[in-house]
Formats: structure tokens, C-alpha cells, sequence
């Protein structure tokens, strides 16, 4: 019984991060999705393991230059670290290359962006606790999305989406 119960949770924890790369706008099947897996978390992986680093180094430098990777993943269809596993990383997995990003997790990536800026700007003016403070919440935030794919700036703008269109057909 035990194993049944552990199995069913197991379908309904991918189901729901499957659907968290739909609400990110992601239109994947089920196969796609499974072989995507590891590519689809590669940038926000390589980016959680960068911010780690510049926290533990207090340097606001390196998040700066982050911001600025940011800015390019908020503005264009392929974040920078999706170039690299598109062009290199991915053959040692033999995984597809991930498709371009959409809408949704462009936003947040832009989000993401203004998020590391003011942890940066805090670092940079001598506000080292509130500094952090801030970047473990970046962390948690960049942690969750890379484990789980729920991102919560996709699923509020799924949500602001959805009362627009329920408003027009009011």
C-alpha cells in the first residue's frame, strides 16, 4: 500500500512541474517536457550556482555583471546560458537543445534582473546585511524554480492573464 501511495505522489509532483513550465508558457508535450528536463534548468541552475558564489564573495561586481546576463535574458528569446548548453553542454547528456523562452519567463528573468541590481547596489553601498538578506531570498526564489519549475512571477502573470480575459468576456 505504501508503495502505491509513494508512486501516486510521485505522478501528481511531476504533473504539477510539468504544469509549472506550461504556466511559464511552455508548450511541451509530455515528452518534450522529459527530455527538456535537465536543459529547461540549466540556465537558472548555472545562474543559482553564480549568485551563490557572488554572495559568498559579498561582491557586488560579479552580481552586476549578472544583472547584465539578466538583461539580455529579459530582452531576447534565448537566455546567454542557453546558448552554452545549446552549443556545448548538452552533448554530454545527449539532450536536445531547449527552445526559446517565452513571454512568461522572459518576465521574470526581468524580474530577476532588477532583483540582483538591488542586491548589488546594497552590496556596492556597504549595506552588506540587507544585501544578503535580500540575495538568499533571490536564492530560494532561483532554487525553487530550478527544482521544481514553479516560478511565481510566471504564475502571477498567468494569473493577471487569465482575470483580463475572464474581464473582456464579462
Amino acid at each position: 500500500m505504501a508503495g502505491m501511495e509513494a508512486r501516486e505522489l510521485t505522478r501528481g509532483s511531476r504533473a504539477w512541474m510539468r504544469a509549472n513550465l506550461t504556466t511559464q508558457g511552455y508548450c511541451l508535450t509530455d515528452a518534450q517536457q522529459r527530455e527538456l528536463a535537465l536543459g529547461l534548468r540549466f540556465s537558472t541552475g548555472l545562474c543559482l550556482t553564480l549568485v551563490v558564489v557572488a554572495l559568498a564573495l559579498t561582491s557586488p561586481g560579479m552580481l552586476f555583471a549578472l544583472a547584465a546576463i539578466g538583461v539580455i535574458a529579459g530582452f531576447t528569446s534565448r537566455h546567454p546560458f542557453d546558448h552554452l548548453w545549446n552549443r556545448g553542454v548538452r552533448k554530454a547528456f545527449a539532450a536536445p537543445p531547449v527552445p526559446p523562452n517565452p513571454p512568461r519567463r522572459r518576465h521574470a528573468f526581468k524580474l530577476a534582473t532588477a532583483w540582483l541590481l538591488t542586491t548589488a547596489a546594497l552590496l556596492a553601498a556597504g549595506a552588506t546585511t540587507a544585501g544578503l538578506a535580500l540575495g538568499v531570498l533571490l536564492l530560494i526564489a532561483c532554487a525553487t524554480v530550478t527544482a521544481t519549475n514553479f516560478c511565481l512571477p510566471s504564475k502571477a502573470m498567468a494569473l493577471w492573464e487569465r482575470h483580463h480575459q475572464l474581464g473582456r468576456l464579462v
